[in-house]
């Protein structure tokens, strides 16, 4: 339990702490936090008041809102609800998930519509809000927590590879809340995705692993 609210409130914190630099020049970050593991001080910034919850936290609340209140993914209703916010001004929200949201096309049709038209679709917006659904899954296994990441992905992104990367952080999430360490869990992961993103995603994940 100690490590689920961990990894909720951990992203919470985490894009709270780093929305006011998004979009500003290479190095802000480190200019202010200089010493490696002192960057916990809050600050407004970027549009943001100090603390402020982003977009990608505002959806995050609507899916957990959803799973807790209707069980497993009601894709209907997360749709709606991201819908809802989308049309109330929120105060950021990305191009791509705007376009899906606003097009005013069914929940199963609208991001697949936007991905035929732009063939660029493959945006972080699914993965930065899917740390609820990753720990709500994670007690049903590996098959499960990843069609549930694909599916809720695939609301605002039409393109696989997003889906890919959804799953894949869905399972690290899952291997993480059982104790084990998810860079030795790579490979089952891996294996467990489409083939044709396998590959790049082994590369990426594995360059990030060694800078970490």
């Amino acid at each position: 339990m100690k490590r689920a609210a961990g990894a909720v409130v951990g992203s919470v914190v985490g894009d709270a702490l780093g929305a006011p630099f998004e979009f500003g020049p290479a190095g802000a970050f480190s200019a202010r936090f200089p010493v490696p593991g002192t960057g916990g001080e809050m600050c407004g910034g970027g549009g943001w008041d100090t603390g402020e919850a982003n977009d990608d936290t505002q959806m995050a609340v609507h899916v957990a809102e959803s799973l807790v209140e209707r069980g497993d993914p009601d894709l209907p209703d997360i749709f709606a609800r991201f819908q809802r916010w989308a049309t109330d001004e929120p105060k950021d929200i990305g191009l791509q998930t705007d376009d899906v949201l606003t097009s005013g096309l069914p929940w199963d049709q609208a991001a697949a519509a936007h991905f035929r038209r732009s063939h660029h679709a493959a945006g972080n917006g699914s993965l930065m809000r899917a740390t609820p659904s990753a720990v709500y899954f994670a007690r049903e296994g590996q098959q499960a927590t990843m069609d549930a990441a694909r599916r809720i992905a695939a609301l605002t992104h039409g393109d696989p590879a997003a889906w890919e990367g959804t799953a894949i952080f869905h399972d690290l999430i899952r291997v993480a809340l059982n104790s084990a360490d998810p860079l030795d869990n790579l490979p089952q992961t891996l294996a467990a995705i489409h083939p044709d993103h396998r590959e790049p995603a082994r590369t990426s994940l594995l360059e990030r692993a060694a800078t970490r």
